[in-house]
């Protein structure tokens, strides 16, 4: 006989999975009568916690506690237990219902005010890469960083490995295109890099305080933020704060900026945003690469500009901007993202601040860090790339449904639940291979686009994943979308998957039971929002249902 505990059995703790602090924790653990257990300790989360005896159920005796956590932070429990001679540790208890020697669980506690902007809870997004969605008109390129080279955006094809080529899409076209994306569905846009940058992914920032006058103006910007809104959209915005180009107003190596440039040395106002090994011409970069030079985000002059009042960030809130979605989290101290989510908070209260976190973040550890995204309440909700990977292995039959299951309830045992609402659920992005190329059965991709948009989170479509659009790695996963091409079948999923969630508030913040994984045939339930819907999907022949119960 096994001692019997279940971190997700809230008979065993309640509330399931993150706490606040201050918040009522109650366990129970239950032990063979045989074992003569007489103690019961619960170690790894501060003060020790002791168990108090409560009777038996049938062969096992039962052990209850009630403790509360007095400050946010993240703890690794397990149990101690003694027989009633005094032996020590006979039994450390963990996970799951047969626990063993050594097992151990994780529990997050949150600071006690933490919360999420409630319009973002599930949300639909769609994520633009801005060169390559729509064009509209001409493009200025009177002060193109080059090298460059550009094409006419139906018939473009890559031809560089710099991200010097050009297709010329732009914001103007992107509001030419609006119609069409409330028409899928979409809640949010996403877009990756607008700031005045060299490359055709604009990563390389070169100037955070405008748009590339590539894709418009300024006033291009705040029209599509005031088109966006009127159809009931949020927009958000790609921030890349731990690095910047080397071809920029502030490193300026090429000198083409002038002005205060780090070029001029110690006497810059730029010179202590960047780690000198030899001046000027060795210095750290963003993973050794010499075009993006690392920024110290810790530099008080760096945050100022960042984060201060009437700084950038600020600026693209007050023009119409409705949060970040931040490049490289796991590269950014945890005190400017602090920092960072304070100020946009305090500039727009229901702004949203998204982490790219490529693993589990809640016990992410970075350089040496345990990184603090949620008990330090740094960020809204991440990328949500384990259940990409989760759905793609059940789609393609790499897994028959146990890891899958696995995975989500990791998450939803780990993350706070409206953080899970807020991970974006990707299939696929500008740093992966399309869904299409990935899964090429088309019965395979209908069931990882119906997990997409009922498991818990907020789907996020990346530009012509619903078209059709295929591509292997960078650059082929950043083609044009092909206007008049489309496959309109898979255009017509995505609005009913869409249409499916609008109708069933559970499939946007409801929690999440598995009920069945049979050859190939997955189904759960979702509750919540004063209903529970049973979804069910067949791998085999892509077909699924949503009904309530």
């Amino acid at each position: 006989m096994n001692i019997l505990f279940d971190s997700r059995d809230p008979a065993d703790k309640s509330p399931f999975g993150v706490l606040r602090a201050g918040e009522l924790c109650r366990l129970r653990i239950r032990i063979p009568l045989d074992c003569g257990a007489y103690r019961v300790i619960l170690t790894g989360v501060g003060p020790d916690v002791y168990f108090f005896p409560d009777g038996q159920e049938g062969p096992y005796g039962v052990f209850r506690a009630e403790t509360t956590f007095s400050a946010p932070g993240l703890f690794f429990y397990h149990f101690h237990i003694w027989d009633k001679n005094g032996d020590y540790d006979l039994f450390r208890a963990g996970s799951g219902t047969n626990i063993g020697l050594g097992d151990t669980w994780q529990l997050s506690v949150l600071p006690a005010d933490w919360s999420v902007p409630e319009s973002f809870r599930g949300a639909v997004y769609y994520q633009i890469f801005p060169d390559r969605f729509a064009k509209a008109g001409d493009c200025d390129l009177a002060e193109k960083l080059g090298p460059y080279i550009v094409q006419p955006f139906d018939e473009f094809r890559p031809v560089t490995r710099d991200a010097s080529d050009f297709a010329g899409g732009n914001l103007r076209g992107i509001e030419a295109k609006l119609d069409y994306l409330a028409g899928l569905g979409t809640e949010v846009v996403y877009l990756n890099p607008i700031f005045y940058a060299a490359s055709n992914h604009r990563y390389d920032t070169a100037d955070y305080g405008r748009i590339d006058p590539m894709l418009g103006t300024e006033a291009d910007f705040v029209s599509l933020c005031g088109a966006i809104h009127a159809r009931g959209m949020k927009l958000v915005l790609d921030g890349v704060f731990s690095h910047t180009g080397k071809n920029s107003v502030y490193f300026d190596a090429l000198g083409v900026f002038g002005g205060g440039a780090v070029s001029k040395g110690p006497e810059s106002p730029y010179y202590k945003w960047y780690n000198f090994i030899h001046f000027p011409d060795k210095y750290e970069a963003w993973w050794g690469i010499e075009s993006l030079p690392n920024i110290n985000e810790t530099e008080p002059s760096y945050r100022e500009y960042i984060l201060g009042e009437d700084g950038i960030v600020a600026k693209w809130l007050r023009l119409g901007a409705d949060g970040f979605r931040l490049d490289v989290a796991d590269e950014l101290p945890d005190v400017f993202i602090a920092e960072l989510r304070e100020r946009v908070r305090a500039v727009k209260p229901e702004a949203v601040v998204i982490g790219e976190v490529w693993e589990d973040a809640s016990s992410k550890e970075a350089y040496g860090q345990r990184r603090r995204y949620f008990t330090g309440g740094e960020l809204d909700g991440v990328i949500n790339f384990p259940f990409r990977k989760a759905i793609l292995a059940f789609a393609s039959g790499a897994d028959g449904g146990e890891a899958l299951r696995e995975t989500v309830l990791t998450l939803a045992e780990n993350y706070p639940a409206p953080a899970l609402d807020c991970t974006m659920l990707i299939l696929g992005n500008h740093d992966t291979e399309r869904i299409g190329t990935l899964l090429p059965d088309r019965n395979a991709r209908r069931t990882a686009a119906f997990l997409q948009f009922t498991l818990p989170g907020s789907p996020t479509v990346y530009y012509g994943d619903e078209a059709g659009l295929c591509g292997g790695k960078d650059p082929w996963n950043r083609l044009p979308f092909p206007w008049g091409r489309e496959d309109t079948e898979l255009q017509a999923l995505y609005r009913e998957l869409a249409a499916l969630r609008k109708a069933h508030p559970a499939l946007r913040t409801g929690d999440i039971r598995f009920l069945s994984s049979e050859d190939g045939v997955l189904r759960f339930a979702r509750t919540g929002g004063g209903e529970t819907v049973e979804c069910r999907v067949d791998r085999a022949t892509g077909s699924f249902e949503v009904r309530r119960t």
